[in-house]
């Protein structure tokens, strides 16, 4: 099965460092992602954090699978307990003084299958508010 992933991108008035650290740094992401149990832009590094909708809690289990210093960071992302596995990947591009970034999150689809909390729209409407809000947020404040 082909699957067609979901693509947000934004453009941030920080230098491509500053963004770099805030997707890449443990005490950053906590500010404007999720509590992640701890990170490392390191291959085969995995890490996993809680998230939740209402009363439900869901384990996010996460493996770092391809990196490139200061450009681009993508891992695997997988529930505990939960069919599916999807991969999101952060890269950033050099725009001036700002920096472009573009997330993808691919096989949302092998997750939707676990009932309406991993609907394709529930992912869409969680990284555009992370991206298009928290992040722009943190970075521009």
């Amino acid at each position: 099965m082909t699957y067609i992933p979901f693509t947000i991108e934004r453009i941030f008035n920080a230098p491509i460092a500053t963004v770099w650290k805030a997707i890449t740094d443990k005490k950053q992401m906590k500010k404007w992602y999720f509590d992640v149990s701890d990170f490392k832009p390191e291959l085969g590094f995995e890490f996993s954090f809680e998230g939740n909708n209402e009363d439900r809690v869901y384990v996010h289990l996460c493996k770092v699978v391809d990196v490139v210093e200061g450009k681009k960071i993508a891992y695997s992302w997988k529930y505990k307990g939960y069919a599916g596995i999807s991969f999101v990947s952060f890269e950033l591009f050099e725009e001036g003084k700002k920096t472009r970034l573009k997330l993808a999150h691919d096989g949302i689809e092998s997750i939707a299958v676990n009932g309406p909390d991993f609907a394709k729209e529930n992912f869409i409407q969680g990284w555009t508010a992370i991206i298009g809000k928290s992040l722009k947020e943190y970075l521009e404040k």
